[in-house]
């Protein structure tokens, strides 16, 4: 039995949209977390923070490790958006990342992550301590 190009091209056509759909279903967030960090060749980082996703607010705790030239110890606040997300439990995952920086006193700082789920994290703020690092981190978040 032959299919008529008309119901061909419907069918590709609500494929083609059912696809499009479920990408536009994913949204943004707000993320603030405040991270401890503290090291000497090796070290850990610490904190917590919120997710602020469709009008709700969410705890997250964060901890780490890293490994590389880390020398000190730093505060630092970050804040920014979070995309690619159907559901607050999208942000939670591990987040890695490859860096170099020095803080002396205060000094800002900029990342952006991806987990595992495809959730991206965009982030700005401050560093305050004395820290100074060249090393491979890894981030993992987690819902309170």
């Amino acid at each position: 039995m032959k299919m008529s190009s008309a119901i061909r091209a419907a069918l590709v056509a609500l494929t083609a949209f059912a696809g499009l759909s479920s990408a536009a279903d994913a949204d943004d967030g707000f993320v603030s977390l405040t991270i401890y960090k503290a090291g000497w060749i090796i070290g850990g980082s610490g904190g917590g923070g919120v997710l602020n996703f469709r009008g709700r607010s969410y705890g997250l705790s964060a901890g780490g490790l890293d490994y590389g030239l880390v020398f000190g110890g730093s505060r630092t606040v970050l804040r920014g958006r979070v995309s690619n997300i159907y559901r607050p439990s999208d942000v939670a995952g591990v987040y890695g990342a490859a860096g170099a920086g020095l803080a002396v006193g205060r000094g800002a700082r900029a990342i952006v992550l991806t987990n595992q789920k495809g959730a991206v994290l965009e982030l700005t703020g401050q560093q305050v301590g004395l820290m100074a690092n060249a090393d491979l981190s890894g981030l993992a978040i987690t819902m309170k």
